[in-house]
């Protein structure tokens, strides 16, 4: 099996995998029954999956809490209700299903479990993780030495906001929001829509000026945090937004002088997405 997960829909090769998109979750929701039928190969998958959630119910899985109902295309072309699963409940079906064609499934996700343990233990083998998925992707050594080191920098500004009373995820994607809105006028997640990217992450399909002046507007608002001592999200939303303005002024300047945008639409991807589907290039 291919170590592959543009979508859950490139582990089942030959059967289609309806999925749709969620923006704000950055996640797919995979069909259920589409799921079944490719593993069980059931005449009636929509019965399998009645019994099997039945038995999922009287277990008191919390997989089942997790069932979202979304309208999606059926054979006979009409948007109908859907039983669906995001990429985690998917992979937790999978894992619930007796199935022979399940099996290469449950090993993949066992080798995945076994190699993360093994991280734990040696965190080089992570970060050697990280540097051959970047070679295999065609950047150079420059452009990976320089990722790392943003990622320590990234890693910087979130330890001073948590030393300034921010301690829940959604907080930090918030600051960050304020920061990318600041500079580039587009939140995280619009930027990336901007982009044509959706999983995959914001900066590994930036330009080299993008990069440096989310750089910037980070470093920046580390430093801000560091001398005014904001706490509350409200606060250092504040100086969220001034760390962004800071890459702003930059960003303007070199607009003015180039006489053109540097915020690109281009991408790194190897792959577009059209609608729900993706396409190879």
């Amino acid at each position: 099996m291919k170590n592959k997960l543009d979508t859950i829909s490139n582990l089942f090769e030959g059967s289609e995998i309806r999925s749709v998109w969620d923006s704000e979750k950055e996640d797919y929701y995979f069909s259920i029954i589409d799921v079944i039928s490719a593993l069980t190969n059931s005449n009636v998958p929509k019965r399998y999956w009645s019994d099997l959630k039945r038995k999922l119910i009287e277990e008191g899985s919390q997989l089942y809490e997790n069932i979202v109902q979304l309208k999606m295309k059926a054979s006979d072309d009409k948007m109908r209700i859907t039983d669906t699963l995001d990429t985690k409940g998917i992979l937790r079906l999978i894992e619930s299903v007796p199935s022979p064609k399940a099996e290469p499934f449950k090993l993949w996700l066992a080798s995945l479990g076994s190699e993360r343990i093994d991280e734990v233990f040696d965190p080089e083998k992570a970060i050697i993780r990280a540097v051959n998925y970047y070679r295999n992707r065609g950047y150079n050594d420059e452009w990976i030495e320089s990722r790392l080191k943003g990622i320590l920098n990234r890693n910087k500004l979130t330890d001073v906001w948590k030393a300034n009373g921010i301690v829940e995820n959604y907080e930090y994607g918030i600051l960050t929001n304020e920061i990318y809105q600041a500079w580039s006028g587009m939140k995280a997640n619009e930027y990336k829509k901007f982009k044509g990217i959706r999983k995959e992450s914001l900066r590994d399909n930036m330009n080299d000026i993008e990069i440096a002046l989310t750089d910037l507007s980070e470093i920046a608002t580390r430093e801000l945090v560091k001398k005014h001592k904001p706490h509350g999200l409200e606060q250092n939303k504040k100086i969220a937004k001034m760390g962004g303005d800071v890459a702003k002024v930059a960003k303007d300047d070199i607009e003015e002088k180039l006489g053109e945008s540097i915020i690109s639409k281009n991408n790194n991807l190897s792959y577009q997405y059209l609608k729900d589907n993706l396409i190879e290039n």
